[in-house]
């Protein structure tokens, strides 16, 4: 006989799940643990989800941490209380707006509309872009409450307007208001932020625009072929050698083996691990140079060389 909701009660109980998979929301900083539980005052065996979040009690017992594991543990302290930022990235007819948080980019609203031109006459243009206007500054406004950094970016002149009618509107975004010009718009004009430095202040302490930085200047060594390294077999030389400054590992080569000995090595000789996101566009980048790369400290050729 089914209970009824009502007379439903929920108690605390301790369980231990043998992790089969481990997700994170970035955004709502949640992770699902997920696997059979193996001890507990019930359904032993079944399969069952822990959903954690930031203050939850939790005990994780592994057999022993990785070079990686370790790097990801000390940023994770490091960066406790990241400031939510919220990044506009604007043109007429096609805009953007992402939260940045930790390693978090999360899309919050790509907003595109056909706007009259010219020909249709300056009346309905100017009726058109008025309303567009309207339309992105209630978006943003709606955004930008819990944001610390509202920046706003783009190649015309619309992030200006765009600023000047968030302050109108409300006095209280002044603080947070920063303006950018990049050549794009959209979510290719947000990442173009991200990586340029150009917003390094307002960006300062998030780790999404410092995995973008690094890529880039993993990109810039390569052109010099002895500022660089890629690859686990021409990565780990280079930590043998002592030149590697920051290695730069893709998430799902993590469980890699060979990667695995390189991350511990370079933990010892003290470079620092950085581990990359899979699903942006930096974690694209340093997929195809083998999902691991290092930025050299000083410059050092490999006797068997893949970086050409």
């Amino acid at each position: 006989m089914d209970v009824a909701a009502a007379e439903r009660t929920r108690r605390r109980v301790w369980l231990v799940v043998a992790t089969d998979s481990v997700e994170f929301h970035g955004f709502s900083q949640h992770v699902r643990v997920s696997g059979p539980i193996v001890d507990g005052p019930f359904d032993l065996g079944r399969h069952h989800t822990l959903d954690i979040g930031v203050g939850d009690e939790v005990a994780w017992l592994k057999p022993e941490l990785s070079g990686a594991d370790r790097s990801l543990l000390e940023e994770g302290l490091q960066h406790r209380g990241d400031p939510e930022i919220l990044i506009a990235s604007v043109d007429w007819g096609e805009s953007s707006l992402l939260r940045v948080r930790g390693r978090a980019v999360e899309p919050i609203v790509d907003l595109r509309r056909t706007l009259a031109g010219k020909q249709f006459g300056a009346t309905q243009a100017s009726k058109d872009r008025e309303t567009y206007l309207t339309e992105l500054v209630a978006l943003v406004r709606r955004s930008a409450r819990e944001a610390s950094v509202v920046a706003i970016a783009g190649p015309g002149f619309l992030k200006e307007e765009l600023s000047r009618r968030l302050i109108e509107e409300d006095p209280s975004l002044k603080s947070k208001i920063r303006v950018y010009a990049t050549a794009e718009s959209g979510r290719s004009g947000a990442d173009e932020l991200l990586r340029s430095g150009r917003a390094a202040d307002a960006l300062r302490g998030t780790v999404a625009a410092e995995e973008a930085t690094l890529v880039e200047a993993l990109i810039k060594g390569l052109a010099s072929r002895v500022r660089a390294a890629v690859g686990a077999e021409e990565v780990g030389e280079a930590v043998d050698a002592g030149a590697v400054e920051t290695l730069l590992v893709g998430e799902s080569h993590l469980a890699d083996p060979d990667v695995s000995q390189v991350l511990d090595r370079a933990r010892s000789g003290r470079a620092r691990i950085f581990v990359v996101r899979d699903t942006e566009g930096p974690g694209t980048q340093l997929r195809s140079f083998g999902g691991i790369a290092a930025i050299l400290r000083y410059d050092w050729t490999s006797a068997r060389p893949t970086t050409g």
